[in-house]
C-alpha cells in the first residue's frame, strides 16, 4: 500500500488488550487510526505513547452506548482522517453470575455495550463515514467463541456475542457484492485486564483462588496457555487486506484450539 493509499481505521475500545494491539497494527500497516475509549485520561495517555512509538493515530473519548458519542465520535474521525474504510468493533464488557439472579441493569449492560453498540458503529460508519457509498470497506468485530457455546455464568455475555456473531453473518451476505466485507474474530481465552476480572469473578463466584481459576481455565485449552493480544490482531489484520476480500460472514477462533466450531 502506498502513501496515496493509506486507509483510514476505527478502532473502538483501542486503549488495552485486543485494541491497542489492533490499533499499533493497523498503524504500523500504514492505517490512519481513530480510536475511542470512555476514559479521557488513559485515552490522552494511550496516544501520546502511541505517537511516541512514530504511528499516525488520533482519537476521542467516547461511550459506545451512546448514539449521540459514536455520532460524535465518527464525525471527528472523518473531520481528522478523512471516510471510514476499516472498522474494528472492539469495545466490550464481561458479565455474568447465577442467571435467577442477575439484575435488568447487568444485562441491559452487557448486550448494550457489546451488541447494541456494534450495530449502531457500524451503521454511523456506514453512513456518517461514507463507507456505504465506497467500493471497498472493511468491518471486523471481535466477538468471543462465547459467541458460538454456552459460557457457564455467562448468560449476558454470552447471548451478546452470539448476538454479534448473528449479525455479522447477515450484513456480511447484505454487504458481499458491494466490495465491504464483514468478518467476526471469535478469541478464546486471552490475557487482557478484562480477562484478569473475569478470573477475579469466578473466584469469588466458586469461592477460590483467581490462580486455582487461571489453571483450570488453561487445562481446558489444547494449546495449554491464553492466546496473546497480538496474536488476535493478527487476524484483524489479515481481514483488512486486499487478499482478504472473499472472506466475509465469517466468525472466526482464536483460541489455541478451545473450540473447533
Amino acid at each position: 500500500m502506498t502513501q496515496q493509499e493509506q486507509r483510514t481505521a476505527i478502532v473502538t475500545g483501542g486503549t488495552s488488550g485486543i485494541g491497542l494491539s489492533s490499533t499499533k497494527l493497523l498503524a504500523r500497516q500504514n492505517h490512519q487510526v481513530f480510536i475511542c475509549a470512555r476514559d479521557q485520561e488513559n485515552l490522552s495517555a494511550t496516544l501520546k505513547e502511541l505517537r511516541q512509538e512514530g504511528l499516525n493515530v488520533d482519537g476521542a473519548a467516547c461511550d459506545v452506548r451512546s448514539a449521540e458519542d459514536v455520532n460524535s465520535l465518527v464525525r471527528q474521525a472523518v473531520d481528522r482522517f478523512g471516510e471510514i474504510d476499516v472498522l474494528v468493533n472492539n469495545a466490550g464488557r464481561s458479565g455474568g453470575g447465577v442467571t435467577a439472579d442477575i439484575a435488568d441493569e447487568l444485562w441491559f449492560d452487557v448486550v448494550e455495550t457489546n451488541l447494541n453498540s456494534v450495530f449502531r458503529m457500524t451503521r454511523e460508519v456506514l453512513n456518517t463515514g461514507g463507507m456505504r457509498h465506497k467500493s471497498w470497506g472493511r468491518i471486523v468485530n471481535i466477538a468471543s467463541t462465547a459467541g458460538k457455546q454456552g459460557v457457564v455464568l455467562g448468560a449476558p455475555y454470552s447471548a451478546s456475542k452470539h448476538g454479534v456473531v448473528g449479525l455479522t453473518k447477515a450484513l456480511g451476505k447484505e454487504l458481499a457484492q458491494t466490495g465491504i466485507t464483514v468478518n467476526a474474530v471469535c478469541p478464546g481465552y486471552v490475557e487482557t485486564p478484562m480477562a484478569e476480572r473475569v478470573r477475579q469473578g469466578y473466584a469469588a463466584a466458586y469461592d477460590t483462588t483467581e490462580e486455582q481459576v487461571l489453571s483450570q481455565f488453561q487445562a481446558k485449552i489444547p494449546l495449554g496457555r491464553y492466546s496473546t493480544p497480538d496474536e488476535v490482531a493478527g487476524l484483524v489484520g489479515y481481514l483488512v487486506t486486499d487478499t482478504a476480500a472473499s472472506i466475509t460472514a465469517q466468525a472466526l477462533n482464536v483460541c489455541g484450539a478451545l473450540g473447533n466450531f
